[in-house]
């Protein structure tokens, strides 16, 4: 194709899009000084930030609540609250440590009932247990109000299902997060071990979301628990099921 072709086809899209073309910065800061609730939602994960993730095995932009800011022109002052979102165990596509991967059929199970597969590839995704270290690291970076735990109906069936608390280096037991990833990958995680759930049809995770948070299996109340203490933040949400149905809202002022 020539250049005036090209130039001429790409003008009319310019011409039907011009009507939703806006200054995004003062749309949004005049949204908010006009008391609207804006909701801002991160792309990817916190540790994938280019500044404070595990560099090189990440993306080229803030992965986290500094990507506000960046990104949008909303000053931190105008910042309201932030949410965490967390599985209930560990994932992620791509090269870069995982201290707490599964290579056995755990995390073919955990793979299969979670869907961890890529959108458009349909490369299965890595899995593992729940890296509460790191988690305390992403919630210290933020500013974390409150979390929100999904695909706890991922672990079901699986038992003993185990969390990360802390990583040991040489002997000794780390303080922090080490953010480099030539130190993590020399890192053993100490995990702490909870008995699982049964397996269930999803309609009878669906009825049980319906009743609440008491309907739950004790165990995995007590694995819930267990992840609130850890790191001592507040749960705003669970999910346990694909449908917007399957979600128990913990906080009822969310926003």
């Amino acid at each position: 194709m020539d250049f005036n072709s090209v130039y001429e086809e790409y003008k009319d899209y310019g011409e039907k899009l011009k009507s939703y073309v806006i200054d995004t910065a003062y749309y949004l800061n005049k949204a908010i000084d006009a008391g609207k609730k804006v909701v801002f939602e991160g792309a990817q994960g916190s540790l994938l930030g280019i500044d404070h993730g595990m560099y090189p095995f990440g993306t080229s932009s803030n992965a986290n609540a500094l990507g506000i800011c960046a990104g949008t022109g909303i000053p931190p002052k105008k910042i309201g609250k932030l949410y965490g979102i967390i599985k209930a165990y560990t994932s992620r596509v791509g090269e870069g440590s995982i201290p707490t991967e599964l290579f056995n059929e755990i995390a073919e199970k955990i793979r299969e009932q979670g869907h961890e597969y890529g959108t458009v590839t349909g490369r299965p995704r890595r899995v593992g247990w729940l890296d509460l270290f790191n988690i305390k690291y992403s919630l210290m970076i933020n500013g974390i109000d409150r979390i929100i735990i999904t695909l706890l109906d991922a672990l079901q069936g699986i038992n003993p299902i185990k969390i990360c608390t802390a990583y040991e280096l040489n002997g000794e037991i780390l303080e922090s997060w080490p953010i480099q990833h030539e130190i993590i990958e020399k890192c053993k995680p100490i995990f702490k071990k909870f008995n699982g759930w049964n397996e269930l049809p999803s309609e009878e995770w669906s009825e049980m979301a319906k009743k609440g948070y008491d309907a739950l299996p004790e165990t995995m109340k007590i694995y819930i628990q267990a992840i609130k203490e850890e790191l001592r933040t507040d749960i705003a949400m669970i999910s346990i099921g694909p449908n917007r149905n399957d979600t128990i809202v913990l906080e009822k002022e969310i926003f």
